[in-house]
């Protein structure tokens, strides 16, 4: 039988779910497309960048102390493998580095114990008794997911590389201990992960012992037995059993990394009533504490989520990873469910708190993702820095986001025998079963989506297309001839069913407008402001876009405010940061030697100046000089 390569995200034939993923070489993103050509970049520049710094951080170096090849102290975090293994996934899933793969696989493969332990921080003779003795603060288990996530890749992306069959068989030996040890014991590990990679070692594997830790695993979590450390038994998430949460809470991607192991043994032990816990709680996350470019988590204290509300843009923490922990959670959702808001969340944070992690270069990151910056910031350190830094004590993000664009591909789309569903739009190709499509488009800059049918059987199937949830005109034609795009909206997708010819051809056209957008009246950081939003890009002002003369000059950016007696427009570029921006009407309020605190006037201060000035698309910002930012800009003022 010939081998099918398959993504990050695969359950089992008889899993619960109403969508399939396609096969990993069944979509192919076009490099001038906004995805293939961050795929491209990953490629080209983020993979690369992080393979060297593995290398200058003492990363690798950290695994040769244990094979004895190299004579050096440990360096970085405790869990400093686990960049490696994510960096190793990468490899896999894009296809290239091959050289690190290889190396990496024979590292990985001398520096295992005998009994399949791998973790270097821990091997370290004077460290080897606390071996499993400290679970709320070691992420061994944590570790040890990374390094199955790893494997999964290598098995389904080149099962016939000798690296590939290397790393599959060290990360076995590792969850065999982790079984030996586990499978019957009531403790788990402080910082979620390993649950979702059992269970996708299981759906490579069928070894169902993999699948049941991880259910385990779940079930252990929530009963106090990881202690209440520095900032309570929430931030393990093991301040009260899943089953029984309402609210998410505690540290933010170890609340997203175990609901994303909670779907994945739902599905596959058709456990509906967790499935539904992972519902109801991300629904919580997206109602109440969720940032307008989908970032979570407003706390830099305990990497948390806030209060419902809780949601101040200067003070925003949107951890990198957080982003792409929902974004996977919310692709497991949308298989298990068929509901479009899991993909149109999946868009959000794509396009805005993923995208602004990583600069043009593919080589500078954010670690968290503030939505103002503030005149005079103090951003030189890498706790809240003003600009994007090359790497990180704490590099989690940068090899994170390396994973993930190399997959990037294999969640644009899902389809069976039954139809193709486009989730993400890009251009490329996308097949499934014997029916192919090629898509052109320069969505998200352009309202119009092109789909091409290039192959199909002589049955009827259904192409289905998302209808984003903030696009209210949306406009068909099929060859040419328009079509009422209503009647065809079901469940958030435009659904066309037909016998479909080769060179048959769809048009989609989605609306886009510059919307200006409020919070709900309880999210007080940002009462009295707006933000521009046009289709799924969030904008935001930047200082660099301040005339250097004119009205505004010389004044502080923190005094400019929106003038909504004015409209705003869209401006197209053939050349600079961004394709599209949007010019909006500012006004000057020039409080500058103003008290601190006033009394209120019963006219207020008539403004100073106006003008019209560029808002360019959130990620992109800090690219230039670095300086104050704003995301939530404030409307004229109302004085009583």
């Amino acid at each position: 039988m010939s081998f099918v390569s398959h993504g990050p995200v695969v359950p089992t034939s008889d899993a619960l779910g109403v969508l399939r993923p396609l096969p990993a070489d069944a979509v192919r993103l076009a490099a001038d497309g906004l995805l293939g050509g961050w795929q491209t970049r990953n490629t080209e520049a983020t993979l690369p960048h992080c393979v060297t710094r593995l290398s200058t951080e003492g990363n690798l170096d950290n695994l040769r102390r244990v094979t004895g090849d190299a004579d050096t102290a440990f360096r970085g975090f405790w869990f400093a493998d686990t960049d490696v293994h994510k960096t190793l996934e990468a490899a896999f899933w894009s296809g290239t580095a091959a050289d690190f793969a290889a190396d990496t696989a024979a590292l990985l493969e001398k520096a295992q114990d005998p009994d399949g332990y791998l973790d270097s921080y821990y091997q370290d003779p004077a460290r080897r008794s606390q071996q499993w003795a400290e679970l709320h603060f070691s992420h061994e288990m944590y570790t040890a997911g990374h390094l199955i996530q790893a494997a999964v890749a290598a098995a389904r992306s080149a099962p016939g590389d000798p690296a590939a069959q290397q790393v599959v068989a060290v990360a076995r030996r590792f969850a065999d201990l982790l079984v030996q040890r586990y499978a019957t014991s009531k403790e788990t590990d402080g910082h979620p992960e390993v649950e979702t990679a059992l269970a996708e070692l299981y759906r490579v594997t069928g070894h169902r012992p993999y699948l049941d830790l991880a259910a385990r695993f779940i079930e252990n979590r929530g009963h106090g037995t990881l202690g209440e450390g520095r900032f309570g038994a929430a931030y393990f998430q093991d301040h009260e059993p899943l089953r029984s949460t309402e609210e998410v809470t505690g540290h933010v991607v170890r609340q997203l990394y175990l609901l994303a192991g909670a779907v994945d043994v739902a599905v596959e032990t058709h456990d509906t009533e967790l499935l539904a816990v992972a519902e109801r709680l991300w629904d919580s996350a997206i109602d109440s504490r969720t940032y307008l470019t989908g970032g979570q988590g407003s706390r830099h204290r305990d990497e948390a989520y806030g209060d419902a509300y809780e949601l101040p843009p200067d003070r925003a923490y949107a951890e990198t990873c957080a982003a792409i922990a929902s974004f996977q959670l919310g692709f497991r959702l949308l298989l298990a469910t068929g509901s479009a808001k899991y993909a149109d969340e999946m868009e959000r944070v794509l396009y805005n708190a993923i995208a602004a992690s990583t600069a043009v270069d593919g080589k500078a990151f954010f670690y968290s993702q503030p939505l103002q910056r503030r005149t005079g910031h103090d951003g030189g350190g890498e706790n809240a820095p003003g600009h994007r830094l090359d790497w990180y004590e704490c590099a989690c993000c940068p090899p994170n986001l390396a994973r993930l664009m190399a997959s990037l591909h294999t969640y644009a789309a899902t389809g069976d025998a039954g139809g193709l569903e486009l989730h993400l739009y890009g251009s490329g190709t996308f097949t499934s079963a014997n029916r192919s499509v090629e898509v052109e488009t320069r969505y998200p800059w352009d309202e119009q989506i092109t789909v091409t049918v290039t192959s199909s059987p002589d049955d009827p199937w259904t192409l289905s297309l998302r209808i984003p949830a903030w696009c209210d005109d949306v406009r068909l034609t099929v060859n040419g001839t328009a079509a009422p795009a209503g009647p065809q909206i079901h469940d958030g997708y435009l659904r066309l069913n037909r016998i479909w010819h080769e060179g048959d051809r769809v048009v989609l056209t989605l609306a886009m407008p510059a919307r200006l957008v409020a919070a709900h009246p309880r999210v007080d950081a940002t009462r009295g402001t707006a933000a521009l939003v046009r289709g799924p890009i969030v904008h935001c002002l930047e200082h660099a876009d301040i005339p250097a003369t004119g009205p505004f000059a010389g004044h502080c950016f923190e005094d400019l405010e929106l003038d909504t007696g004015s409209p705003v427009s869209v401006a197209y570029h053939s050349s600079g940061l961004a394709p599209v921006t949007l010019q909006i009407p500012l006004r000057l309020q020039n409080r500058g030697d103003a008290p601190l605190y006033r009394d209120l006037n019963s006219t207020g201060t008539p403004p100073a100046a106006t003008a019209t000035v560029t808002a360019i698309p959130y990620f992109l910002w800090a690219n230039r000089e670095p300086g104050p930012m704003r995301v939530w800009i404030p409307l004229a003022a109302q004085e009583a």
